[in-house]
């Protein structure tokens, strides 16, 4: 089993940066993804970034060029760095980590991101 614990999240003013860590915990050999997913309201939750554990890191379209993932391999940390923040990406977000065998998702309890104009 694995356990995700996210902290970071703020009041942050429009323009401004944050940055969000996860803690995984558990069994993390059983991992093949590790991401940071973000939801607001009446809408579904979305992948903001993911990144494998070879490596391999996905954006979306709206996180290109303003966030960056990493992962810190040697204490279990992902992190999301976020620059240029935009009232629009106000939302919860989660960490979910990828259990590789079948694609299952664990899912942090959220951490919330405000971003005032």
């Amino acid at each position: 089993q694995v356990q995700a614990v996210e902290s970071g999240g703020d009041l942050v003013q429009a323009g401004g940066s944050r940055r969000l860590s996860c803690k995984v915990s558990g069994d993390i050999f059983v991992i093949s993804a590790m991401g940071w997913y973000r939801q607001t309201p009446g809408k579904q939750r979305e992948l903001v970034a993911r990144i494998t554990m070879s490596g391999t890191t996905t954006y979306a379209d709206f996180a290109k060029g303003r966030f960056t993932i990493s992962r810190d391999n040697a204490e279990n940390m992902v992190y999301l760095q976020m620059n240029s923040l935009k009232p629009e990406d106000t939302a919860v977000y989660y960490c979910g980590v990828t259990r590789g065998e079948d694609g299952y998702i664990a899912w942090g309890q959220g951490t919330r991101v405000t971003v005032s104009s």
